[in-house]
């Protein structure tokens, strides 16, 4: 019982934020051009804060662990390959680029964030885990719905210097390494900073949670329900089957399983809906698949955090 508290204490106030945020707009205080503009706010400046001040605060040598990274990494570009494996089994090919993306593209920054920090107070290595994931994210995102175009269009340099671009300039990686930088420097952070600095951080958490429940749309998540539903049995359950294990036998523990934990096993991220309509894509099964891994991530993840919190991991 004690165990399944803990789960449920981390897991619980966070889906709360995001059914506060679906009340929200239910009730008219929030529409979807608020909620648009609320979400790209905290993408834009109080979650690259958040990670700023959990870097730029701590010893350099102690945060960065290359074996952590590298694990990330490898264990990314495994699972991508799986989902790519499995969609040679769909009928529909033109959906294959779509349910690639959506079956490994998790939503590592802000629910990764939050879900750490309200387990520990910062945001661990979340960072870390942002490192090793989520540029890759990014790259294959647009291999696989350029390469699976329902038209089949060529990946054209110019596709590949915006995504490069997008990389380079996405506000959290900027976070990350000014963090790293401040950190690796030992600049010290006077108190008036680092007031403001952490105010602005701690806005991320909640304004994000709610922007995201306030885009949640429970119509959508019915269209193309055989996919988007093997899609999201991958997302929340078999990758983190398969790899979490792997992550204990190395030696991972604390806030590094809960990393990983959510870099498996958190819901697909809204950008991939973003990103496969504008590169052409229908849509449908994306918006499927965020939907469906949002409303489920909330029992499968308080399940696996019980999990680890029983083994006495976390």
């Amino acid at each position: 019982m004690e165990n399944l508290i803990f789960s449920l204490n981390a897991t619980v106030p966070v889906f709360l934020m995001m059914i506060l945020g679906l009340v929200f707009k239910k009730i008219g205080w929030i529409d979807d051009i608020f909620a648009s503009k609320m979400n790209k706010f905290v993408f834009m400046v109080p979650l690259p804060v958040l990670v700023f001040d959990d870097l730029a605060t701590v010893d350099f040598s102690k945060v960065w662990d290359v074996k952590f990274v590298l694990f990330c990494f490898i264990v990314t570009m495994i699972s991508i390959t799986i989902s790519f494996l499995i969609s040679c089994l769909l009928g529909d090919k033109t959906i294959r680029g779509e349910f690639i993306q959506a079956a490994y593209r998790s939503s590592a920054a802000l629910l990764g964030i939050a879900f750490i920090q309200n387990i520990y107070g910062n945001a661990g290595m979340a960072p870390l885990m942002i490192i090793g994931s989520v540029p890759l994210y990014n790259v294959m995102a647009v291999v696989v719905l350029s390469f699976f175009h329902p038209e089949r269009k060529a990946i054209d340099k110019a596709v590949w210097m915006k995504t490069l671009k997008g990389i380079v300039t996405n506000p959290i990686i900027i976070g990350i390494v000014a963090g790293l930088i401040w950190s690796a420097c030992k600049i010290p952070m006077p108190a008036i900073l680092n007031k403001t600095v952490t105010s602005i951080g701690g806005m991320s958490t909640p304004m994000g949670l709610m922007a995201m429940g306030a885009t949640f749309d429970f119509r959508k998540a019915l269209g193309r329900i055989k996919p988007a539903v093997t899609a999201t049995i991958m997302k929340l359950i078999v990758f983190v089957a398969i790899f979490l294990p792997i992550a204990v036998k190395l030696g991972f523990r604390q806030e590094e399983l809960i990393a990983i934990l959510v870099m498996l096993g958190s819901a697909t991220t809204v950008s991939s809906f973003v990103m496969a309509k504008n590169m052409g894509h229908e849509g449908v099964l994306s918006s499927s698949v965020v939907m469906l891994t949002t409303l489920f991530s909330a029992f499968t993840l308080t399940g696996w955090l019980y999990v680890l919190k029983a083994f006495q991991l976390v």
